[in-house]
């Protein structure tokens, strides 16, 4: 391993947001560690990146397990040297009456959106203190700022993953660690009801549209954090 190319552990990497974003990194020459529920679908991505001569890791597991992170997070460290970046990106939604919601789904949201952020974020930490430098970028929603009919269990959890973003921030940034908050609006990814590409999705963002802002907000002079970037398709009214 190349102890010079900065290494990234994306979340919720084999599809969507995360896939983009692990494409694009391997592009720039980025050392990965990959971490996702569905194996076929991380070894697929590993083998892309493998091929465009690279060799990430990959990890299939629960974000929301406490053990399963450590191993993943140590492994990287061990592997590449440093930790530089995590992109906390897994994500889960349910949307619908708050009556629907049965106490596994509302725990299933906020294990997954909130705990996940919180463990990998908790882990990474003392090997970014002892470098006295990288970046947790915290992948949210426009509805961690808003809420809308049907989405008291989503946004509970985007409110609390933004809330916990945001007081890492202060936490850590006398030790040289920037901590980023980005907003999406609506991307055509699984997400949704309808599936990926469907003609209704045509003007949103797309995985490709996040990816490359998310690259930006972690492309800056080591003396530059972007806090925040919330992004829209201009046909969405926020």
């Amino acid at each position: 391993m190349n102890n010079t190319y900065p290494t990234a552990i994306i979340t919720g990497a084999s599809r969507g947001i995360g896939r983009a974003l692990a494409i694009l990194l391997a592009q720039h020459n980025f050392q990965l560690s990959l971490i996702a529920r569905n194996v076929g679908e991380l070894k697929d991505l590993a083998a892309e990146i493998t091929e465009m001569g690279h060799r990430p890791l990959y990890f299939a597991g629960d974000v929301s397990d406490a053990a399963f992170v450590q191993q993943a997070v140590e492994k990287t460290a061990h592997t590449f040297g440093k930790i530089d970046y995590l992109i906390n990106n897994a994500g889960v939604g349910a949307f619908g009456p708050t009556e629907s919601y049965s106490e596994e789904k509302w725990d299933q949201v906020f294990d997954t959106n909130v705990k996940g952020t919180f463990l990998f974020s908790q882990n990474v930490l003392s090997h970014m203190k002892a470098a006295k430098k990288g970046h947790i970028i915290s992948i949210a929603s426009d509805v961690a700022k808003r809420v809308f009919d049907g989405g008291s269990l989503y946004c509970a959890s985007k409110y609390a993953q933004h809330a916990f973003t945001e007081a890492l921030r202060k936490e850590v940034r006398k030790d040289g660690i920037k901590v980023s908050c980005v907003y999406s609006g609506l991307v055509d990814s699984h997400f949704h009801a309808e599936p990926q590409g469907d003609a209704s999705h045509q003007n949103w963002l797309s995985s490709e549209d996040m990816a490359n802002s998310i690259y930006y907000v972690m492309n800056q002079p080591a003396h530059v954090v972007i806090d925040e970037l919330m992004i829209h398709p201009l046909s969405q009214e926020y």
